[in-house]
């Protein structure tokens, strides 16, 4: 099988990758670290109007492109070598992948326009205190009250959570219907709704902590059962994130490998010592190995293939291994400026690390992946 991108996708990827290096450079990524938002709305909205990134995975009846989970992998590779600071990840790929997979026309026509343009910020609100991504964890509660809904509980690790606009909500119902899990849309302004930033290990990608106080909401109609949606969901996102490690580690190598030909020691490039050479190139299978995993799972995300789940998690385990070692090993070739706050293979390193732990960690995803092929129970 070829998991080459096509040349439209590589010319896709090729400008991303051009606009990002004008508009995202390390200074810019440093700057907007320290900024209460965390990314600049500015920019947001040129990505949607000028390139429509945000827009990829949006049929053309709701103002997208009408592509797929390839072209959105695509950028969600170069996104991760820019270390771009944007709630595409949560906006572009968890929020409008639920809306997209939902049963709501309404919820599509009414959000999916904006969130295609950039005039809107959307995410996905599922974890607790417990850290869980099963439906076990859980325990946000929704009512019904005078045909309107309302949610009381905590939500934390919230993706972009303190400036989105529109929050989908993952909520416990008490209506008795299906398997008692409900998808809610909140407005970020909702009465009730606290929303508050958590501090991170990367502060490239915001979190939040959401406290809801019988926030009113619309709850968003599904094919099936409530935890089905979000379990889709959750895949999707794992192999969109899956690319993004690849940028990620891609980058990291690179960064290893030009400053293994310039430091110089004992009168030669440290690049030359072979026990330098076996440790790129471990990184470098790694990494095309890493690459193949994920395109091979953007491509099951694209054809609806039955294997996606177990496919999904596969990605997500291994590029999450093969990142935070090509990180961890970018730094190992910088020797002590690689630990410095000037240099930039940290940033690498936090990205690669929450990374890991996003939807899942590898332990995780291995113990999914052999329920999924029935080699557990």
């Amino acid at each position: 099988m070829d998991f080459a991108f096509s040349e439209e996708q590589a010319e896709l990827g090729r400008t991303v990758r051009a606009f990002l290096a004008d508009t995202s450079p390390e200074t810019e990524v440093r700057r907007l670290m320290e900024t209460p938002e965390g990314f600049d709305p500015a920019l947001w909205r040129r990505m949607g109007s000028e390139l429509g990134l945000q827009g990829l995975a949006v049929p053309e009846e709701y103002g997208g492109a009408g592509c797929g989970p390839v072209e959105v992998g695509v950028v969600m590779e170069e996104t991760g070598r820019a270390l771009l600071c944007a709630p595409f990840l949560s906006s572009a790929v968890l929020a409008t992948t639920t809306l997209l997979r939902s049963a709501d026309e309404d919820a599509r026509k009414s959000l999916l326009p904006g969130l295609a343009s950039g005039e809107l910020v959307g995410t996905l609100a599922l974890t607790e205190d417990s850290a869980r991504w099963d439906a076990a964890g859980v325990g946000l509660t929704a009512r019904e009250s005078s045909g309107s809904w309302l949610l009381t509980g905590q939500k934390m690790f919230v993706l972009d959570g303190a400036t989105a606009d529109v929050v989908l909500t993952v909520a416990r119902t008490d209506d008795g219907i299906g398997d008692g899990i409900g998808v809610f849309v909140v407005d970020g302004d909702a009465a009730g709704l606290t929303r508050e930033p958590l501090p991170t290990m990367d502060t490239t990608r915001r979190q939040a902590r959401l406290d809801y106080h019988d926030v009113p909401a619309t709850r968003l109609r599904t094919h099936g059962d409530g935890w089905d949606l979000v379990a889709e969901v959750l895949d999707r996102a794992a192999v969109a994130l899956a690319a993004e490690q690849v940028g990620v580690a891609s980058r990291a190598l690179d960064m290893a490998v030009e400053y293994a030909k310039v430091r110089h020691q004992f009168g030669r490039p440290i690049g030359s010592f072979q026990a330098v050479k076996h440790l790129l190139a471990g990184v470098l299978l790694e990494v095309e190995s890493a690459r193949a995993a994920a395109h091979y799972a953007l491509l099951a995300a694209h054809d609806d293939d039955p294997e996606l789940p177990a496919v999904a998690s596969l990605a997500k385990a291994f590029c999450s291994d093969a990142c935070l070692q090509a990180t961890a090993e970018n730094i190992q070739v910088h020797g002590g400026i690689g630990f410095t706050w000037e240099h930039p293979a940290h940033l690498y390193l936090k990205r690669a690390k929450t990374s890991q732990l996003l939807f899942g960690d590898p332990a995780f995803h291995r113990e999914l992946l052999a329920r999924r092929i029935g080699m557990s129970a």
